[in-house]
């Protein structure tokens, strides 16, 4: 199901943005960051942090373009939504929702987390050839 942003609660209440190299170090420093802005917000950093570490890291390892970042998006809504967004170059590559259960030794149990860990998650189409994985906190989980 994707969810978009109603007129009421799409009125950012606070916004951060910042670009990011697809590499390992990006990722790391994506959860730095936004660990450090959730903190400079007056908000619980977890367990947001463990969601942009998993979406960075995928950024980082499966929507790698060489020569192209990713971006990290932190916003948080007139209602108290945390919104978390990570755009990276590989549109055509899209997470599945709902995916089965990596057999042992296989990656893929991080967007298991972000299922368990998120109120919501989705992904969004565009600006060609990127696509956006977003997760959502209501303001229950932020306090």
């Amino acid at each position: 199901m994707k969810r978009e942003f109603t007129a009421a609660s799409s009125v950012p209440h606070l916004h951060y943005s910042v670009p990011l190299s697809a590499t390992r170090r990006g990722a790391r420093l994506a959860r730095l960051l936004a660990a450090e802005r959730l903190e400079c917000w007056g908000l619980p950093v977890d367990p947001a942090r463990l969601i942009v570490a998993e979406l960075a890291a995928n950024a980082a390892r499966h929507g790698r373009v060489p020569g192209r970042g990713f971006r990290l998006t932190l916003t948080v809504t007139a209602c108290g939504v945390l919104r978390i967004e990570v755009t990276d170059p590989r549109g055509e590559r899209e997470p599945v929702r709902g995916g089965a259960v990596p057999q042992p030794g296989e990656s893929g149990y991080g967007l298991l987390l972000v299922e368990e860990e998120a109120d919501d998650w989705g992904v969004l189409p565009g600006p060609f050839p990127c696509k956006t994985v977003w997760a959502e906190l209501r303001p229950g989980r932020l306090r």
